[in-house]
């Protein structure tokens, strides 16, 4: 039976780092208020001249250039994004031709927090039964998406890009092991972009406030993507023969300190096994999966601890605006 293996890892920050108390100061914060909310002490925020494809081109370039495959042997990339460079035509393609992957095939999925687990889905199913690799790319670029003055929204998000490449392997037992991916319609207004889609297209009369990002209610937003963490987690370990204690990794959504701590600990999984980047990377979104993965493998390559083994396994859980979300078990 044919698996998968995570061949290599890429990920990519933005150069300007913004800490908390650029943010304070303009929001009249007291000191050190986001990170006691949040966990964040600061966080990337993209260039003038930077677009989505130029934070997930660098990425893929250190994916490919880790893995020592030829871009040419890629046969599909597919980009996790909910900050494309247009709204069309889809940016994927445009990543692909500029990394050099020839022809291959190239899609935009937009799933917002839990994009990287659909998207991670999807490519190993398409590795397993083309036995092509397939590159992941999970980016973006949300300081344009925030009101600058919105409390609820600009603490908490940054820009990033990581990567994952798939490929086809004959090790038995490796890749996905279980999967569940979730959504909830009914949490469907709790985070929102108002204006730019067929409901609201773009009109110059339009406010600035309608154009950026919205969180309608950030209690019902934390209760219900850990539950959606929750749920989906122990159903896809369920799908995989395993329980909690059996993981060597979890890697949670980056979207803030107490989610992830109120998740883990419904999940009874030890902190010593959670992985995170949450404190100087902030919530990039779909993208903050592989940044942790790629971050905490190139900590490991500089002596900083051993991490990533084969064998090892590793449990990821996202949830996000839709709601949408998933828990997903892989095997290294």
């Amino acid at each position: 039976m044919t698996s998968t293996t995570l061949l290599s890892l890429g990920h990519y920050a933005p150069q300007r780092r913004v800490p908390n108390s650029e943010i304070e100061g303009r929001l009249a914060l007291a000191d050190g208020w986001i990170e006691r909310r949040t966990g964040i002490r600061e966080r990337r925020y993209a260039a003038a001249d930077e677009a989505l494809s130029d934070l997930a081109i660098k990425a893929g370039e250190m994916t490919l250039g880790r893995s020592g495959l030829a871009p040419s042997r890629i046969g599909l990339l597919i980009l996790a994004t909910s900050t494309p460079d247009h709204l069309l035509p889809p940016t994927a393609p445009l990543i692909a031709h500029r990394l050099g992957l020839g022809h291959a095939g190239a899609i935009d999925m937009a799933g917002a927090c839990g994009g990287f687990l659909y998207a991670l889905s999807f490519a190993d199913s398409f590795a397993k039964t083309h036995r092509t690799p397939v590159l992941v790319i999970a980016a973006n670029i949300l300081s344009r998406r925030t009101n600058p003055y919105d409390r609820s929204s600009v603490v908490l998000f940054g820009d990033a890009a990581g990567a994952a490449l798939i490929a086809p392997s004959d090790q038995p037992g490796s890749g996905v092991l279980g999967v569940h991916l979730m959504s909830d319609g009914a949490g469907y207004d709790l985070i929102k972009i108002e204006a730019g889609g067929s409901r609201m297209p773009f009109d110059p009369a339009l406010s600035n406030d309608q154009t950026k990002m919205k969180i309608a209610d950030g209690r019902q937003v934390f209760s219900r993507a850990t539950d959606m963490m929750v749920t989906a987690s122990m159903k896809a370990l369920h799908a995989a023969g395993l329980e909690p204690g059996a993981i060597d990794y979890w890697i949670p959504h980056q979207a803030n300190a107490r989610m992830i701590a109120a998740t883990r600990t419904k999940l009874g999984i030890e902190e010593t096994k959670t992985l995170t980047s949450i404190a100087l990377y902030g919530n990039s979104s779909a993208a903050t999966i592989p940044l942790t993965l790629s971050l905490a493998a190139e900590a490991a390559a500089a002596g900083n601890g051993t991490i990533f083994k084969p064998g090892d396994t590793l449990l990821m859980s996202a949830a996000g605006a839709g709601l949408t979300g998933g828990g997903l078990v892989y095997r290294l």
